[in-house]
């Protein structure tokens, strides 16, 4: 199915912030979420007796039209809870086209 007028959003959290985000960009109007365990490097990574510790991740994966994405990434940039320990990020990508994505409608 051709849509122009959806995003992919990725929100990139602490592991174990991933369920929180899934409440909150519900509450925002998403109606679903992939929850994906990753683990985080960057420049700062630490060392323990010579062994790297890369801090455990999660990333919200959610599709959702381009009006409620633009919504959800707003309130996670106001939200203050995603800039303490959750140390989340958020970035969105256009989606072209999508296969087996359902509209949920009120008659659901």
């Amino acid at each position: 199915m051709d849509n122009t007028n959806m995003k992919a959003l990725y929100i990139v959290v602490n592991a174990g912030f991933a369920e929180q985000v899934v409440e909150y960009i519900r509450s925002q109007g998403s109606t679903g979420a992939t929850i994906i365990n990753a683990r985080g490097v960057s420049a700062l990574q630490k060392e323990i007796m010579g062994i790297s510790v890369d801090r455990e991740k999660e990333v919200v994966l959610t599709i959702t039209e381009s009006e409620i994405a633009d919504k959800i990434m707003e309130a996670i940039k106001l939200n203050t809870s995603f800039k303490t320990e959750a140390q989340g990020i958020c970035f969105a990508l256009p989606v072209s086209k999508v296969v087996g994505l359902r509209k949920i409608s009120s008659s659901d």
